[in-house]
């Protein structure tokens, strides 16, 4: 008989996962929304909750659906080299260059930020982030229960620290909503979509869901039923507490911004706010709370990215890839954290369309006996749209003019693509090629047309 977990470890799984999602960019980011969407919060939120909530939990469903081993055995559907390519470059995007370092950007900017006079901010930057990449390293080359001790009493602890926070946001407002800024006048809803692509977290998901099928097998559960509703009901408990925290500080940075005026990131709101509900004893547990958040964060992406490029490239040692992705995150930390989300987000254009589209083929992938042709296919229109959509936002993002051979392309994809000026030009495209490549793979059946896949 197929053994059935109690609610009490659903919830215990879905804090643990909770954990491993929240990070720095779970808290800045809905902050910056809610100070730039104002009186258009709504609408904003709903679609930053799509892709930062709804993605991350398909994603772990993707795996648990799978049966894959890990995301690389899972992409390998497509072409075990692009399966190389394509995690590594996840692993690098959740890691090294931009959720890492941000981490150390987002601990110093709340965490010690407001205690340093201004003209004191670079000096302190280096040291902060030399001391937390150092301890990162530290504890990264010698894995400790400590680590893990600190992220179980952490994750309850960010919870109601937070909640406490909002309760006081909801009961005694700072003032009433401003009216939105710049993207957010008109298209609220659509820049919303695309900024909870910041979290990150539905690219983490693909990595995260193999370290939760692991607990849940550890548990007794082994059947693909049993794990695919288990993934299903721990995944559901963390997203559930990502988005009441993301609509709780969207809500604090729309109402916060008469009394406090805008800032760059939401780093800066969140600090702000504590001071002004609990005075100083409530700046400096938040500081408390986020350093340590932060740091168990970097110590978790610091491990798995070693591990895995130790894994890829078995000649170099565990020890040499965290000690090169440490001292690379301690010197893009120091660019500034505005710096790290301008470059990250034309990464993230381009790689999350690839990431949702494994995804959808995942689920849909029974349906066309697993076709390698339908893989590969729907992965072609994505990455000719995705690419294209990466330099786009790079050049915007720069203030440069795009270069001579993209122009025409960016004029035609305008023109042929629906949603292209929302970011999600790839999208029908790519549902197309995958209900024409799959009604071929049907009608050549199963036997014929064989992939590797086990789901």
């Amino acid at each position: 008989m197929q053994k059935k977990l109690p609610f009490s470890s659903y919830l215990v799984i879905g804090v643990m996962l909770f954990a491993l999602f929240f990070g720095a960019g779970n808290l800045i980011f809905p902050a910056q929304l809610g100070q730039y969407a104002g009186t258009n919060l709504w609408p904003a939120i709903i679609g930053f909750l799509i892709t930062g909530v709804g993605l991350p939990f398909l994603g772990i469903l993707a795996i648990g659906f799978s049966g894959s081993r890990n995301l690389q055995d899972l992409a390998s559907r497509i072409h075990p080299l692009y399966a190389v390519i394509f995690t590594a470059l996840l692993y690098l995007t959740i890691g090294p260059f931009f959720a890492a370092p941000r981490t150390g950007a987002v601990a110093f900017d709340i965490g010690i930020a407001p205690f340093i006079g201004e003209g004191n901010l670079q000096v302190a930057s280096i040291i902060f982030t030399l001391i937390f990449f150092g301890v990162t390293l530290w504890l990264s080359l010698n894995p400790a229960k400590i680590v893990d001790r600190v992220g179980k009493i952490l994750s309850p602890g960010i919870i109601i620290l937070l909640l406490a926070l909002l309760v006081m946001v909801v009961v005694k407002p700072m003032g009433a909503m401003e009216s939105p800024q710049e993207a957010y006048a008109s298209g609220a809803f659509m820049k919303g979509f695309t900024e909870g692509y910041n979290t990150m977290d539905a690219l983490a998901s693909l990595v995260f869901g193999i370290i939760v099928i692991n607990v849940i097998q550890s548990m007794g559960v082994t059947s693909k039923r049993g794990i695919l509703a288990a993934t299903a009901k721990t995944g559901a408990v963390a997203t559930a507490f990502l988005a009441i925290i993301y609509v709780g500080i969207a809500y604090l940075g729309a109402t916060s911004t008469r009394m406090l005026g805008l800032f760059d990131t939401g780093g800066p709101v969140l600090s702000e706010a504590s001071t002004y509900y609990f005075g100083t004893f409530g700046l400096v547990m938040l500081a408390v709370v986020i350093i340590l958040a932060c740091l168990t964060t970097s110590i978790g992406l610091m491990t798995a990215c070693g591990e895995y490029f130790h894994m890829l490239m078995p000649k170099i040692s565990y020890k040499m890839f965290v000690t090169f992705f440490t001292t690379f995150c301690f010197v893009v930390a120091n660019f500034g954290l505005a710096n790290i989300i301008t470059y990250s987000i034309p990464v993230l254009m381009f790689l999350y369309p690839l990431a949702v589209s494994l995804m959808l083929l995942t689920f849909a992938s029974p349906l066309f006996h697993h076709s390698r042709l339908v893989y590969v296919s729907a992965t072609v229109v994505t990455f000719m749209i995705s690419t294209i959509d990466g330099l786009k936002t790079l050049c915007d993002s720069l203030k440069i003019d795009y270069f001579g051979w993209m122009s025409p392309i960016v004029s035609f994809y305008e023109r042929a693509l629906p949603f292209y000026s929302q970011g999600l030009g790839w999208l029908l495209p790519v549902l197309a090629i995958m209900l024409v490549t799959g009604i071929v793979a049907r009608l050549q059946g199963p036997i014929i047309v064989k992939a590797k896949a086990k789901a």
